[in-house]
């Protein structure tokens, strides 16, 4: 059973994501909060699988309750609005998924199980404008992380993999691996680089990829990797 948080300062739409998670034969949804105080309080006293985060909320917003739950929780946020402060604020705070709330029951049952099974979600609308901020960036590229050099050369093939937006079941069927083997590279991966979530993995691994910085990140076929 995947347990759920939902936070929302409007009790008519916490009711409503209530009642649609309950639905679902695999998802119980075990608290709710108003504010992202609240939120932080008691998903650190429950502990549930997922959060479901909206952004504009009093007392804490969501994005500074994301930050706060980084390793404690994994944060789906889910909001009316699509600003690119919103949204790469989110990812930057350690968002595993950004959906809007005209997000349809199904595909947010689905999101839900995707985060809770350790894989990202984006709406398509937000993946657009990453993907053209991406674009837009100079081809020279940041300052690799320190950790980047740690990375064991299985866990350089499964961040590369994750450049790719595969989902942690199709890294594990390229590389011949467990889908739990594959999850604890991940997570290897993200407290190496000091990285919240595995989008944030996702962009690094796309920099470095396009950066072409082949001794700070060796392939399969170089010295370095396997």
């Amino acid at each position: 059973m995947i347990k759920v948080l939902v936070a929302d300062d409007q009790a008519a739409v916490r009711a409503g994501l209530v009642l649609i998670l309950n639905a679902a034969p695999d998802v119980q949804v075990v608290a709710e909060a108003a504010d992202g105080e609240e939120a932080v309080a008691l998903t650190r006293h429950l502990r549930p699988d997922v959060v479901l985060m909206d952004i504009r909320m009093p007392n804490l917003d969501g994005i500074s309750a994301t930050r706060e739950l980084a390793g404690v929780a994994d944060v789906l946020v889910l909001t009316t609005f699509d600003v690119d402060e919103y949204v790469f604020g989110a990812l930057r705070a350690g968002a595993a998924g950004f959906l809007l709330k005209d997000v349809e029951a199904d595909r947010l049952v689905e999101a839900v199980r995707t985060v809770a099974a350790g894989d990202g979600v984006i709406a398509p609308q937000v993946t657009r404008r990453l993907i053209g901020e991406f674009a837009g960036r100079p081809a020279t590229a940041p300052t690799a992380p320190p950790g980047l050099a740690e990375l064991t050369p299985r866990e350089r093939e499964v961040f590369a993999c994750l450049g790719e937006g595969l989902s942690n079941g199709q890294i594990a069927r390229r590389l011949d691996m467990a889908e739990t083997t594959t999850k604890t590279h991940v997570s290897r991966i993200l407290a190496k680089l000091g990285l919240r979530s595995r989008v944030q993995a996702a962009i690094l691994a796309q920099e470095v990829a396009a950066g072409g910085r082949s001794g700070a990140f060796p392939t399969s076929e170089s010295p370095g990797g396997r």
